[in-house]
């Protein structure tokens, strides 16, 4: 039925509810769309040990696409399909974001673990709450492939979710952080402001968007169809055959809405948009 389909879905606040649950009734649509011939995957900016933390919760069977699409990565086998890395200096980098904006947190996000580079408790147990493998990196450590780097805002809260939502002081200072490094590496990377509280920074010409279409070429799908909320969403959002947004997404006014993510906004992409794309009944 869903054989031509490849469906490639966010994961915070797309699949996932605001408080980070994953709706029961996304995961049976999941299960069904796969037994129907769909291919199936999560594209998000999260990383290979980010993604540690729901792989037992969702099922796919397709690689997943990470770091904001800087990678493929195939769970069983455990290695990447295709993998862009930053082709800076990441020392030269981390240096430069420690002069812009001291006491703010910086990491790199690696395959193995993310990694810190100056002593950050609150950083630390943000890790350790998400189930996260964290280290410590100095320079000539040898931390695999530099995919992406991540600033965030002070960390006084543990949970994803709450890097979704700040004060409006809080806003103004990370928007002034965002311009900024757009003006230091925007001519050489990407700049995503992932969340309210946090920009990741990635190779040039990466995007949720060229990933998933990588993806596709690979599985050989006729049809893209993917679902997504926030702004490092959009790229693959415009770049879709079909696109769908969650009715309380922040960018909804932009694309087709299904319900609010809680109610299991993945769903009602699998139950009711893929099935009228076909024309076919569920």
């Amino acid at each position: 039925m869903f054989s031509d389909i490849l469906l490639t879905v966010d994961y915070d606040r797309t699949l996932t509810a605001p408080d980070s649950t994953i709706p029961e009734r996304n995961l049976e649509a999941i299960r069904y769309f796969m037994d129907n011939g769909g291919a199936f995957t999560v594209n998000t900016g999260r990383s290979v040990p980010m993604s540690r933390s729901f792989l037992d919760k969702v099922p796919v069977n397709a690689p997943l696409l990470l770091y904001n699409g800087s990678a493929a990565y195939d769970i069983q086998k455990k290695k990447f399909i295709f993998c862009h890395p930053i082709e800076l200096d990441l020392w030269d980098m981390v240096r430069k974001c420690q002069e812009l904006f001291p006491g703010y947190p910086v990491e790199m996000q690696g395959v193995d673990a993310h990694y810190r580079f100056w002593e950050d408790p609150a950083w630390d147990a943000f890790c350790d709450f998400n189930g996260c493998a964290r280290g410590f990196a100095r320079p000539g450590d040898e931390i695999g492939p530099f995919v992406k780097l991540s600033v965030y805002g002070h960390l006084k809260g543990v949970g994803v979710s709450y890097l979704f939502t700040a004060e409006p002081e809080v806003m103004a200072q990370m928007d002034e952080m965002e311009k900024t490094l757009r003006e230091v590496f925007g001519d050489k990377c990407e700049v995503f402001r992932a969340g309210a509280r946090i920009i990741d920074i990635h190779a040039k010409g990466v995007s949720k968007n060229r990933s998933a279409r990588e993806l596709q070429k690979t599985l050989g799908r006729k049809t893209l169809v993917c679902v997504g909320d926030g702004e490092n969403d959009v790229s693959m959002l415009e770049g879709a055959d079909f696109a769908f947004c969650p009715s309380d997404a922040v960018v909804a006014d932009r694309f087709p809405n299904v319900c609010p993510c809680e109610e299991g906004a993945v769903a009602d992409v699998i139950y009711e948009k893929i099935p009228e794309i076909l024309g076919i009944q569920p």
